[in-house]
């Protein structure tokens, strides 16, 4: 039956008639306030007196919510199907639900606070199938928008949001709430976060900013994703938008926040978690980099020190780091024939774990000469093990049979890279270590071949490339816009200032002014 329209009374057949006067009578007894106006179609008011629907009487409206939903992925940027989804992930049925237009719904959502029932935007087939699912025989409506079909057989309530306070119709979903967390990013704009999070509010849940989308990023994101997952990271979470991925790729990372040791600074993702400040050098060897110019318990003060020097220059935090050549390039050919002199495990062991106690993150800096780099990573698979323990690429120093350092610059290619990135991610998923840092060193173009190629999918590693040339400031500004031209995407950048051979040294307000600002920062 079409529903009766408004001004239309005079051609009521006559069958209606009776009908009419007794809604008229239950209305002015209801004594509805102002802000509420009732627009009653008549296959509802049949309904409504046949079955002494709540809505006419003055009881509750009845609103089912799950009570725990399955963890999701709502959609961010299409209005509708996120509201029609976050509906059908927090409601299993509603005598009501509200219905807006996006013009509407930024006065509308202040007056839902504590409203239990679901809240649909836009008039799409979602939304009209959403309602459907639902069950909902009375749709709020603020005064002017028109639900056209999605009225149909229906009661609709008009609120007007110019009252000082416009009232709903009773709706209630007993005293128990949702157990559910809404995860929201900052950083990306999204239509439905109003509304989603004050859906979720409503129902008991709560609401905790993630920026970017990455629960792993902070000790706040990490902790906040370990009490929002509980026990079964699989149940109780939505998340709104695609910067937190597919649901399969939230329900892992969920879990990986559960039960991987954090990094220095906090989190599991390396960046855009934090900025490291990092000594460059080999242990007792001076001429190679700060870091040797000290002992180590000296090199973990001295670094400390130039973080404190970055202070008040970044929004993230800034953590110390190390830089430890663990094959030195050297000129003969040693015992194995490869021009590379391999510090041992154990005597690196003391470095890594002063470091790790200290708060310092790690990198073990590869010089391989004539063999390749997957060689030596293995070599130091014990150490890579540990969760603040990353890896250093350096391609001048890979040579080709029949090569010798400083006769030419080497070079190394992405298939290369691609072994030893592909061998690191599967040991720190392996061990659910967080996510560590694969610095490639490189102050010309040549040292990468096929730089295209380098491969930067794996979630298990943050690849930063390090431009490590030094010189004049212009002669750096230049080799650091070089090497960003047609970079594949998902690289970080890193930046090196050398105390000897810069002329002159950037200072940490220099440093931090580059674009991009790097995340890496190591002092040779």
């Amino acid at each position: 039956m079409r529903p009766h329209q408004p001004g239309l009374g005079p051609s009521r057949s006559p069958a209606f008639a009776h009908i009419a006067e007794e809604v008229t009578a239950a209305t002015a007894r209801d004594r509805r306030p102002a802000s509420i106006t009732r627009r009653t179609f008549a296959g509802a008011t049949v309904l409504a007196l046949a079955g002494g629907l709540a809505a006419c009487t003055g009881g509750d409206l009845s609103v089912e919510r799950t009570e725990s939903p399955e963890t999701t992925v709502l959609p961010g940027d299409d209005l509708p199907a996120a509201s029609a989804a976050l509906s059908a992930a927090l409601f299993t049925s509603s005598d009501v639900a509200v219905l807006a237009d996006e013009a509407s719904l930024e006065a509308l959502l202040p007056t839902l606070e504590g409203f239990p029932a679901p809240v649909l935007a836009g008039i799409d087939q979602a939304v009209a199938d959403e309602i459907d699912r639902l069950g909902a025989g009375t749709l709020v409506v603020p005064a002017g928008v028109d639900p056209g079909d999605l009225g149909d057989g229906r009661e609709i309530v008009e609120i007007d949001l110019s009252a000082e306070n416009p009232d709903l119709p009773k709706a209630s979903a007993g005293e128990a709430t949702t157990a559910v967390t809404l995860l929201i990013d900052p950083e990306a704009a999204s239509p439905a976060q109003s509304l989603a999070s004050t859906v979720v509010t409503a129902a008991g849940g709560t609401v905790v900013e993630t920026p970017g989308g990455d629960v792993g990023r902070s000790s706040e994101s990490v902790a906040a994703a370990k009490e929002a997952a509980g026990e079964d990271a699989s149940a109780g979470v939505l998340a709104l938008g695609d910067s937190f991925g597919d649901t399969s790729a939230l329900v892992e990372a969920l879990g990986r926040a559960a039960t991987t040791t954090e990094l220095p600074g906090g989190g599991i993702t390396a960046y855009p978690g934090r900025r490291m400040i990092a000594a460059y050098g080999s242990p007792a060897v001076p001429s190679l980099g700060i870091l040797g110019e000290q002992d180590l318990e000296q090199t973990l003060e001295r670094v400390k020190e130039m973080v404190t020097e970055y202070d008040g220059l970044a929004e993230e935090p800034v953590v110390p780091a190390l830089e430890i050549i663990t094959t030195i390039a050297s000129s003969e050919p040693g015992g194995d024939g490869d021009f590379s002199s391999e510090l041992g495990v154990e005597g690196l062991r003391e470095w890594v774990d002063a470091a790790g106690e200290a708060g310092v993150y790690v990198v073990l800096d590869l010089q391989p000469g004539t063999t390749d780099f997957l060689t030596q990573a293995k070599r130091y698979e014990e150490l890579l093990t540990a969760p603040h323990v990353g890896l250093a690429l350096d391609a001048e120093w890979r040579l080709e049979p029949g090569q010798k350092h400083l006769e030419q610059i080497g070079s190394v290619t992405a298939a290369e890279i691609n072994e030893v990135s592909t061998w690191l991610a599967g040991l720190t998923a392996e061990h659910g270590l967080p996510q560590k840092v694969l610095i490639l060193h490189q102050f010309n173009l040549s040292m990468i071949s096929d730089r295209q190629d380098v491969d930067t999918s794996r979630p298990e590693l943050a690849i930063t490339l390090h431009a490590d040339g030094h010189g004049t400031p212009e002669d750096k500004l230049a080799t650091w816009n070089a090497l960003q031209r047609d970079l594949p995407g998902g690289i970080f950048m890193a930046w090196k200032n050398f105390h000897d051979e810069d002329t002159p040294m950037f200072t940490p307000e220099e440093t931090f002014t580059l674009e991009p600002r790097p995340w890496f920062v190591s002092y040779q």
